[in-house]
């Protein structure tokens, strides 16, 4: 079974990050794999974890964590196959709590795949592309399907000018399909990059 994780990136109170995580985690829920018990998807929320600024001494790569809130972000991260990151964009680049989120750890990263739901005024299209590079370096494999939610056609709100408003995630009636071709590709190559996850039989 490949395990997926949605990872909800922002931390901001008011965030629509923890909306449209849960409209992902539905929307899976509607895929094939996910239905024949094939692949599994849980929300993982990086506000949960209290993930101070980097406060490790030695480098991630290293695996040599002291601190009790990395050694319980390790143990949830080395558990999934694969990740579906939920991301604003926050001045043209992902939120500082998922970069700093993701440089807690190397090898937990490591030989798993990855796709993206954005969502923002444009997309969240640049976030992705940064988030992308730094994913790159952990030695994540990032499929090339993502689903971008648009706060003007993806959301609907009570009251427009109100900047608290988080609104209701409504997607279009594309996004759904180009979510399942998305979890399509992750679980692929999840499950392609599971023998460089598990070592070789002595």
């Amino acid at each position: 079974m490949t395990r997926l994780a949605i990872v909800i990136g922002s931390t901001r109170p008011g965030r629509r990050g923890t909306a449209v995580a849960r409209w992902v985690e539905e929307a899976a829920g509607r895929h094939p794999a996910v239905k024949a018990g094939e692949a599994t998807v849980e929300i993982v929320d990086v506000a949960d974890f209290g993930l101070p600024l980097l406060d490790e001494a030695a480098p991630a790569a290293f695996g040599q964590y002291s601190n009790e809130h990395t050694k319980r972000w390790a143990q949830t991260i080395a558990s999934y196959d694969g990740f579906v990151f939920v991301t604003p964009e926050y001045n043209r680049s992902v939120p500082g709590a998922l970069k700093n989120a993701i440089d807690f750890l190397y090898g937990e990263w490591q030989n798993k795949a990855a796709g993206f739901v954005s969502y923002g005024v444009q997309g969240g299209v640049r976030a992705v592309e940064h988030l992308r590079l730094t994913l790159a370096e952990v030695k994540v494999a990032d499929v090339a399907t993502q689903v971008s939610l648009q706060i003007f056609s993806d959301f609907t709100f009570e009251d427009p000018t109100n900047p608290m408003d988080p609104g209701a995630v409504t997607p279009g009636p594309h996004q759904e399909p180009t979510l399942s071709k998305m979890l399509d590709e992750v679980i692929a190559w999840a499950g392609a990059l599971k023998p460089l996850r598990e070592p070789a039989a002595v």
